[in-house]
């Protein structure tokens, strides 16, 4: 029942609030990770954006000022993961903390002999279990320029991945996945990376991934959406879980692919 009212609820607010065509269609043109898209799947993600925008706060940390781009470049690019999932995959948070630029964290965490630890880490986005979303203004922006590198949906992985516990790699499968195949192949990529980061080899992915199997499926989705060749040509395994998972084929929409195809 509520998951209906829900979904009436969405319905009448796209029928009065839905994001102006002008200002949609900048916010596509600025998004390289959006190019290919076809026109039922950009509509489909701006009327997710337009709800996500109603549903998510925007909350500005640091002394930063809003701007009308924020919000959208934001939504639009946390809102492609979802694209063939829908809202509800964001479920169980509301908001978004935006700083100017990187940010300093305090963790603190307790270890086998019970001595506590104290860490401060200097971070570009977090995500917090049945928490906000933590994201640096001036890091998105940067992504924008660099392939291969998006950190709002890095975090929007993480919190899909967090949709069954803590964050270890293994978000919500839909039916007829088996976990034996998606944990077969993602742990044989990622004991391939820690072994070529280890080895100082070059790597298809930031090495950042090798910190640990949540940040491995973080960075290889955020791979997956704005380079998806380069996660199709060196984890062909990991490539079909992915397109199981996102119910999404990147790498068909990239010209070159298309033609061929």
């Amino acid at each position: 029942m509520l998951s209906v009212l829900r979904n009436w609820r969405r319905r009448r607010w796209l029928q009065h609030a839905r994001l102006p065509e002008v200002k949609w269609q900048a916010t596509v043109n600025r998004l390289p990770v959006l190019k290919g898209l076809n026109a039922i799947d950009r509509e489909r993600l701006r009327d997710l954006a337009t709800l996500f925008l109603h549903e998510k706060a925007l909350d500005l940390a640091g002394g930063l000022e809003e701007t009308p781009e924020m919000g959208l470049l934001i939504a639009a690019q946390a809102c492609l993961p979802i694209l063939n999932l829908g809202l509800d995959y964001y479920q169980g948070w509301s908001s978004l903390i935006l700083y100017p630029e990187g940010f300093l964290t305090h963790h603190e965490y307790t270890d086998s002999s019970g001595l506590v630890h104290h860490l401060h880490r200097p971070l570009i986005g977090e995500a917090w279990e049945r928490g906000p979303v933590i994201l640096s203004w001036a890091d998105i922006l940067d992504s924008l320029d660099r392939p291969g590198l998006n950190v709002v949906i890095h975090e929007m992985a993480h919190k899909l991945d967090m949709l069954t516990g803590p964050v270890n790699g293994l978000p919500p499968l839909h039916r007829g996945m088996l976990v034996r195949n998606w944990s077969r192949a993602f742990n044989e990529a990622y004991q391939r990376l820690c072994q070529e980061v280890s080895w100082g080899q070059p790597t298809a992915l930031d090495p950042y991934a090798a910190e640990n199997p949540g940040e491995f499926f973080a960075v290889i989705s955020e791979t997956f959406f704005e380079t998806p060749e380069r996660v199709s040509e060196t984890y062909p395994q990991v490539y079909e879980q992915l397109k199981a998972f996102y119910r999404q084929d990147p790498l068909n929409r990239l010209p070159i692919y298309t033609i061929s195809g």
